[in-house]
């Protein structure tokens, strides 16, 4: 793995936002930047040629432009126009690779569509982590969250949130979530013990998920979080507030690396900030 980070290119305002975001940590990290745009693969049509031809030439202006953009960051930046399905060729592309960072048109409950089913196979088949920057304005919110379930992936995770709150200098909130077992209680409550000791034993288990941060990061603030509910749910309300949302995706093998855990497909779905999924 190389310290390139990818950034997927559009004419959109997310795009933008996007490569601001990536722009920002490159600078921070000394990264290169490969700014990649598609251009549809060919389909045999009269005249074709001279679409493509003009299509290309159109999309490396606006790679130009957006590369001038950000010149006065100083970093390492190049240019790359693919050719076909935009899927395929954004997960090519970043092979080997840092990071990748794509926009999303979501600008908010209400305000924009659920994320596209494009965006999120990028993000299942990616190799590398992938950064989602939807089209909301994040720069005034402070505070990094990562969902925390004692996984191997969640390690991941959390290694990736700790270094981001800590280059920011923002603080670092792990969450822990349960959910009680799944039977007809038939409108009865479920033992106070029983729900003392599932609070109880998630908040041991994050502690310990997070006891190495304190050895790496001695100046990062963080706290620990535990709440019962959907996962998805409780991490999408606590990013509504904060600068970065990092979950794991649990994804693996040729086959299973295209799909993510429901936890990230429903945090993708409806972005309430920047989001990284790490695998």
């Amino acid at each position: 793995m190389n310290e390139r980070i990818i950034v997927g290119i559009t004419d959109a305002q997310a795009s933008r936002r996007a490569l601001d975001w990536a722009t920002r940590r490159a600078a921070d990290r000394h990264q290169s930047l490969l700014l990649v745009s598609i251009v549809g693969g060919a389909v045999g049509a009269v005249g074709e040629g001279r679409v493509v031809d003009a299509a290309l030439e159109r999309t490396q202006e606006m790679l130009d432009r957006e590369a001038a953009r950000i010149a006065e960051f100083r970093i390492p930046v190049e240019t790359r126009i693919g050719r076909g399905d935009p899927v395929e060729q954004l997960i090519r592309a970043a092979e080997n690779s840092a990071l990748l960072v794509i926009g999303s048109d979501y600008r908010g409950h209400g305000l924009g569509p659920v994320r596209g089913h494009r965006g999120i196979r990028i993000v299942a088949g990616a190799h590398c982590p992938v950064v989602v920057v939807p089209d909301i304005d994040v720069s005034e919110r402070r505070g990094v969250i990562v969902g925390v379930d004692g996984s191997e992936i969640s390690e991941a995770a959390i290694a990736f949130a700790a270094a981001e709150a800590d280059r920011r200098g923002e603080s670092l909130t792990a969450i822990g979530t349960w959910s009680p077992l799944a039977v007809p209680m038939g409108g009865l409550a479920y033992p106070d013990d029983y729900v003392e000791n599932m609070q109880k034993l998630t908040a041991e288990n994050l502690g310990i998920s997070v006891a190495g941060l304190r050895q790496d990061y001695p100046d990062l603030h963080i706290e620990q979080v535990v709440e019962s509910g959907l996962p998805g749910a409780i991490l999408s309300r606590h990013g509504a507030t904060a600068s970065l949302v990092v979950v794991g995706s649990h994804g693996r093998g040729a086959f299973r690396r295209f799909l993510l855990g429901s936890v990230s497909e429903e945090v993708l779905a409806k972005l309430t900030t920047v989001t990284a999924v790490v695998r």
